[in-house]
């Protein structure tokens, strides 16, 4: 089982940017997909990104998509977000987490643990 930990949240106005990371622990990284997901206050956590485990394959969510980019070194054992035309309805929790079966990963409800997550409040 692969350990997260994830940063690079805060407050940002709306049309701004952000870049999440998450660092992960252990020597598979190489052999997980990994996903970017996030929970907004009441809202059920929701998938936002993911990305296949040599970066050549990714997914985003709809409400993402031409907004977002998922990435990771693998030497580094991390994966970002790039965040950019932030929207005051981006603003949530975010998770990474990691699946050795890709169609787990578009999936939150399959996992069982979630690290602290980073907070990213987007003002409009």
């Amino acid at each position: 089982q692969v350990q997260l930990v994830e940063s690079g949240g805060g407050l940002v106005q709306a049309g701004g940017s952000l870049r999440l990371s998450c660092a992960a622990s252990g020597r598979t990284f190489s052999t997980y997909y990994m996903g970017w997901f996030r929970q907004a206050p009441g809202k059920e956590r929701e998938f936002v990104a993911a990305i296949s485990r040599n970066g050549g394959s990714t997914d985003y969510a709809g409400s993402v998509k031409g907004r977002f980019t998922i990435s990771r070194d693998n030497a580094k054992n991390t994966v970002y977000l790039q965040m950019n035309s932030l929207k005051p309805e981006d603003t949530a929790v975010y998770y990474c987490n990691a699946a050795q079966i890709s169609a787990m990963i578009f999936r939150p409800d399959r996992f069982d643990s979630w690290g602290q997550g980073t907070q990213v409040t987007v003002s409009s």
